[in-house]
């Protein structure tokens, strides 16, 4: 086990390999389902995802309940959600009365999804909600900082499918870790003080994700460690702050 109180580089060091691929295919199996009309019901609030829009899992559902009870703190600040798919994120950072709600996605419906569910559920009082088509952080204004965002990246290496859809929100690998720290720091859009929430599992390159975040200048620190019944994945909620 992993100990939770070491951070940095001592935390790499203690991090879980990355599982074996037969094991990584029989825990991320596939599903056209991405591709039908589905609902999803959180916290006594009902969504809609059309085609394409991602359908939040238990790792999403811990950044979720942790933003909600305010573990991961946003009241008062300026919030993005990385990859807002339907807008859970944006809706309780919304509801927890962050100072502005930021939602980014490259999927177009999924912003457009985001912003629907967020005007209906928190509506005109709260909080002002940027939608915003991105890759990353590139598509984000220029001279905007935030205080906090939450990611949970795609970042399986393994091509379990060749559907677009499923490798945009599956197993798009370390390199869209590389590119969010990267853009992050060079366009220096996290606010001094700023931390980043990622959320990743040893079913991805754990060890190297975390590598590019030290390297591009971040300290590390566990938040939580969730490991799931019936298999060997361990997933990590990480706190990422400039170092």
């Amino acid at each position: 086990m992993t100990s939770t109180r070491a951070t940095g580089w001592a935390l790499h060091d203690r991090l879980p390999q990355t599982l074996p691929p037969e094991e990584i295919r029989a825990i991320n199996p596939p599903s056209r389902a991405i591709h039908e009309h589905r609902t999803y019901t959180w916290n006594g609030w009902e969504f809609d995802l059309p085609p394409g829009v991602f359908h939040p899992g238990e790792t999403s559902r811990l950044v979720h309940a942790r933003l909600l009870d305010g573990t991961l703190p946003v009241a008062g600040l300026r919030y993005a959600a990385m990859g807002a798919g339907l807008g859970v994120e944006a809706v309780v950072a919304g509801v927890r009365g962050a100072a502005a709600v930021h939602a980014l996605d490259v999927h177009p419906e999924s912003v457009r999804t985001a912003a629907r569910h967020y005007a209906r559920i928190v509506g005109p009082d709260g909080p002002p909600l940027f939608p915003v088509v991105a890759d990353v952080w590139e598509g984000f204004p220029d001279g905007r900082q935030v205080d906090v965002v939450t990611f949970n990246p795609p970042a399986i290496e393994l091509p379990l499918s060749d559907d677009p859809d499923i490798v945009r929100n599956l197993c798009v690998g370390r390199d869209i870790a590389a590119r969010f720290f990267g853009q992050l720091v060079e366009r220096d859009l996290l606010a001094p003080g700023g931390v980043v929430y990622l959320i990743v599992s040893n079913t991805a390159p754990l060890r190297d994700i975390v590598a590019i975040a030290l390297d591009a200048g971040f300290d590390a620190e566990v938040v939580h460690v969730e490991d799931w019944e019936g298999d060997d994945v361990q997933t990590f909620l990480l706190a990422l702050r400039r170092s």
